[in-house]
């Protein structure tokens, strides 16, 4: 099984952190975000990787290259400049992941074991999301558990997730956002779901980024 680490967002509101470096590349505990993710990957005897590129995209293969000095195999799937958000990256990445894979994205840190991702069973055109409890800056959520009512409580979209490669069957290439797929495939019993509860963050600005570094510093002291 492969994976695909989604690394091409610009990262605006990360800024000035990322005027010249992708949001992926920052460090938490002093290791970028990607190189926890491989790591991660790597124990859960995940070797594959894919990562999409678009803004400051040279830095990540540049530091990167092919993987082996991390013990992996790196591909890149690159993206025209602004990216094509993250159903679009993936889509234009299914020639390098084969028929099952596993997403995350670049600018989240977590603890969750994705070996649990590599031993589910799913049929063709179906995908498992792993949901989190809601942030303060994502207090309404993002969707029910698959196995409740679409007006039950709403978690957040963890950006961890599991793909049979047709479930993106019929849909055309280039800029596609995930949520509203997700959506509709919910809808029609396609996509199933896990609620987490552990150590995740979403590194959206420089202060959560700050306080995630201040909080692991604390733990680890």
């Amino acid at each position: 099984m492969k994976a695909l680490i989604l690394a091409a967002g610009r990262g605006l509101r990360m800024m000035p952190l990322t005027q010249n470096m992708p949001k992926p590349m920052l460090k938490v505990a002093e290791k970028s975000l990607i190189e926890h993710h491989i790591s991660n990957l790597k124990a859960a005897g995940i070797n594959d990787i894919v990562i999409n590129l678009a803004w400051q995209g040279d830095k990540i293969k540049d530091y990167f290259n092919d993987g082996s000095q991390f013990g992996v195999n790196i591909q890149y799937s690159q993206e025209v400049e602004g990216g094509l958000e993250t159903a679009g990256g993936i889509i234009q990445a299914l020639p390098l992941l084969g028929n099952s894979f596993i997403v995350i994205n670049g600018d989240v840190y977590t603890d969750y074991n994705i070996s649990s991702l590599v031993q589910l069973h799913l049929h063709s055109g179906e995908a498992h999301i792993v949901l989190v409890e809601n942030p303060p800056h994502n207090l309404e959520g993002d969707f029910a558990l698959s196995h409740l009512s679409p007006d039950s409580q709403k978690y957040t979209f963890s950006g961890i997730s599991r793909y049979e490669a047709d479930f993106f069957k019929g849909i055309e290439p280039g800029i596609r956002p995930l949520g509203p797929i997700l959506r509709s495939k919910l809808s029609e019993r396609l996509v199933s779901t896990e609620l987490y509860i552990g150590q995740w963050d979403d590194i959206g600005t420089p202060q959560r980024l700050t306080l995630l570094n201040e909080r692991l510093a604390i733990a680890n002291t």
